[in-house]
């Protein structure tokens, strides 16, 4: 039961709950959004010890974005009530913040520009939150500025509606450093996405120790997809003998899949065992990875064993992929 008030008048309001599987997320997300709105003072009054409450703070920054603009382009931008938008806008006009003039284009528009004392006070605004975050990274080692940072750009990235452009990126071979960063993200992306335990890590760094240790330049190779500094991707090429390839470690992260790198990134391996005189390319995978059974057909592997197994904590079915080349 609900009791809540109404006009004046207490009353109440029957309610069925009914369990839902999202439950224990639900309030992992609410608790969290209680912890950081609680951490960087969005419930005072006066957003960043100014007489500016969160909303019309947020208005002064996207005006402060634009030469000009119009409450159009606001209500678009802010995804902002337009009545609610129009009394603020109202209210900074009032304090002399902004500036209105009519649309030269249309008629039914104002356009929008801060003044002076409008760009005064947004200085204040970014100033402040400038120093409110400087402080708040300072007060964490580097270490955990960095995962702070990673953990911030993931939110960005999985709750990010709007259509991203397609990202440019280079494939390099491996360097100092790589190594243990595949062997740490294929462990933590395995457990994630379909919760293998550590004896899977310990197969990648088996494997990629004994090419560090023993690998022929010529015959073998790793690849490294990156961005922006930011390793995003990862393959590699081993000699199986009797001039068959071994494809491994195949691995592209969540935030850009679907953009073509993982399918670059097999065509490396087939472009280089043709080069270097392989005929057949092979692999093994299991049969609950999806996406990646999906690439390795669509660059022409066909499916040629399967073996169920149990390995990495669960019942698996292993599978053995072919391409002639």
């Amino acid at each position: 039961m609900i009791i809540y008030l109404k006009t004046g008048k207490l009353e109440t309001e029957e309610i069925t709950m009914v369990e839902d599987p999202l439950c224990e997320s639900i309030e992992k997300v609410r608790k969290f959004n209680r912890f950081y709105t609680k951490r960087i003072g969005l419930l005072e009054q006066g957003l960043l010890k100014t007489r500016y409450p969160l909303t019309q703070a947020r208005i002064i920054f996207e005006l402060a974005q634009h030469e000009q603009t119009t409450a159009r382009d606001l209500v678009s931008a802010l995804s902002i009530d337009p009545g609610y938008l129009s009394r603020i806008l109202s209210i900074f006009e009032k304090d002399g913040l902004i500036q209105k003039t009519p649309s030269k284009s249309d008629n039914r528009q104002r356009v929008l520009k801060l003044t002076a004392k409008g760009r005064k006070s947004f200085h204040v605004l970014n100033n402040r939150s400038s120093q409110e975050v400087k402080g708040l990274l300072q007060s964490l080692s580097g270490e955990d500025q960095h995962r702070l940072i990673h953990a911030m750009r993931t939110i960005t990235d999985v709750l990010e509606t709007e259509s991203k452009p397609t990202m440019s990126y280079l494939l390099r071979r491996h360097k100092p450093g790589d190594i243990g960063w595949m062997v740490h993200r294929h462990g933590v992306l395995y457990a994630e996405e379909y919760g293998f335990d550590e004896t899977f890590e310990a197969l990648a760094a088996e494997i990629l120790a004994r090419f560090i240790q023993d690998h022929d330049p010529k015959q073998e190779r790793i690849w490294i997809a990156e961005s922006a500094g930011e390793r995003i991707g990862s393959v590699m090429i081993v000699d199986g003998g009797n001039r068959v390839a071994k494809l491994r470690l195949l691995l592209v992260e969540p935030k850009v899949r679907g953009q073509g790198i993982g399918q670059q990134l097999i065509k490396e391996c087939v472009d280089f065992s043709k080069r270097n005189g392989y005929g057949k390319i092979t692999l093994w995978t299991q049969s609950i990875l999806k996406e990646a059974r999906h690439l390795y057909s669509k660059a022409g592997f066909k499916l040629v064993e399967e073996k169920p197994h149990t390995s990495f904590g669960h019942d698996l079915v292993a599978e053995t992929w072919e391409l002639e080349l």
